[in-house]
């Protein structure tokens, strides 16, 4: 049995004896069957629950609850998708209201659901700061982007500026130059919380078979080494996982995000560092920098960048990889006074990224299949949304979750869902992309005057940006 402490810092902090639940062994049936105990399973499965309390609900899970994903990112809980203006710019003034409404009422809705259920995971709601400019060229672009939340609908009250002095305010980053702050974001414990939900559906009848990975989906049954689940309803909750399934991995790549976290800071370095209120934080970087200040005191910081040849996901980490020196380097580029300091763990995990790069809901009631994902690191808030979301799909209730513009009905996976193109090409785009924003953050960190190797670079970088949208 694989020592599951090591999955990350959020697992190894948990106050349990984490034992797999028994594997499936047997033929068993049910009304829904949901493959992957993560955040989009569990919270389909709690919410099909609240409204159907007769419903007979499944989940099978390889590892243990939380294992992928849910277990392994950077904590923040978000209150917003990844690709949330391409589906709602244009839609008429009240939809995009209602759209909104529902993105960012996210944080609070499952904040009610943790204290309804006891689960207890750190929860702090400290906004976010984002994207916060270093050098001159993030400065000019993030007022731009700023200026486009704008015009898409939202308000000062979900995103306003911090000025270079307000910004140090809140967090001390080096040559701050200002930074876009929102408050629809929360910082958790996120192995808490998915454990937490674990036990909160089995409380409501919900079997979770571990150690139970799923070797084939057919019509209406789902195969396992030992067993078989047959069911009306298949809900294939892979997400990162999506390529260890036959067909899935057409339509979800898995990327890696790897994060580190420190031992404890003492609150002298605090007082160097800030957050003293807690927000989430990133930079305008673009190797997508990001970071909270843990309930325990350590700083915990993870830039994206991985992707694996052949898309296969990737659960084993160790702090002696030399990739984690990367991000190492970036947090103390970021945060000088913490040079020295020492990293405790690191680990990673691997997110899906949709060809659309943004999230979808999906049901098909001819084939039974309902599915949600994409969520591209977003997914610690997404998969509420969509959670419920699926929950109304499959219970065929018309609602307001139901009509928003991520939701596709009565069409089957392969109709409704862009492929990605097939190896070597995101490989090759994946390394292409990295080495070009690799080149521009070392131009911006050797000298903030801009010049024509800058230029370029911006050029290459904002091209390929655009290519891949």
């Amino acid at each position: 049995m694989p020592n599951y402490r090591n999955a990350s810092l959020w697992f190894d902090t948990l106050n349990e004896d984490i034992q797999p639940r028994p594997p499936l062994d047997g033929i068993k049936n049910a009304d829904v069957v949901i493959i992957g105990a993560g955040y989009t399973g569990l919270w389909t499965a709690y919410y099909l629950k609240c409204i159907a309390p007769d419903l007979s609900v499944t989940i099978l899970e390889a590892q243990t609850t939380g294992f992928g994903a849910s277990g392994r990112n950077g904590g923040w809980l978000k209150g917003s998708i990844a690709g949330e203006d391409k589906y709602l710019a244009r839609l008429p003034a009240e939809q995009k209201s209602t759209g909104y409404r529902l993105l960012h009422g996210i944080v609070d809705h499952v904040h009610e659901i943790m204290n309804r259920e006891g689960i207890h995971c750190g929860f702090h709601k400290g906004g976010v700061i984002f994207a916060a400019a270093r050098y001159p060229e993030q400065l000019q672009s993030q007022r731009r982007h700023l200026k486009q939340l704008y015009q898409a609908g939202h308000t000062e009250e979900d995103y306003r500026w911090l000025d270079a002095g307000e910004l140090t305010q809140q967090v001390r980053m080096h040559k701050p130059y200002g930074a876009i702050f929102s408050p629809h974001c929360a910082v958790i414990n996120p192995a808490q919380l998915v454990r937490g939900l674990g036990m909160a559906v089995e409380r409501k009848g919900v079997a979770i078979y571990e150690e139970s990975p799923v070797l084939e989906i057919h019509p209406r049954s789902v195969v396992t080494a030992h067993g078989e689940v047959r069911a009306q309803i298949i809900v294939p909750a892979l997400e990162g996982y999506s390529s260890t399934v036959r067909d899935y991995g057409k339509y979800i790549l898995p990327v890696q995000s790897l994060i580190i976290a420190t031992e404890p800071l003492s609150s002298a370095q605090w007082d160097e560092v800030g957050l003293q209120n807690r927000p989430a934080f990133s930079d305008s970087g673009r190797l997508i920098t990001y970071g909270q200040r843990s309930a325990d005191d350590r700083l915990i910081f993870g830039a994206r960048g991985a992707y694996q040849f052949g898309a296969r996901p990737r659960s084993e980490f160790s702090l002696k990889d030399p990739e984690f020196r990367i991000r190492e380097r970036l947090m103390t580029d970021l945060f000088p006074a913490l040079q020295g300091v020492q990293v405790t763990h690191g680990w990673g995990g691997s997110m899906g990224m949709s060809r659309r790069f943004a999230p979808h809901a999906l049901f098909d009631a001819r084939s039974g299949i309902a599915l949600a994902g994409g969520y591209g690191g977003g997914g610690v808030g997404a998969s509420n949304l969509f959670g419920r979301t699926l929950a109304d799909l499959i219970l065929e209730r018309d609602t307001e979750l139901t009509q928003m513009p991520w939701v596709m009905k009565g069409v089957a996976p392969k109709r409704a869902l862009q492929k990605w193109e097939p190896e070597p090409i995101p490989w090759l785009t994946y390394k292409a992309v990295l080495a070009a924003y690799s080149w521009e953050e070392a131009l911006n960190r050797a000298s903030e005057a801009p010049g024509p190797r800058k230029a370029l670079a911006g050029f290459i970088s904002n091209t390929l940006s655009a290519l891949l949208r």
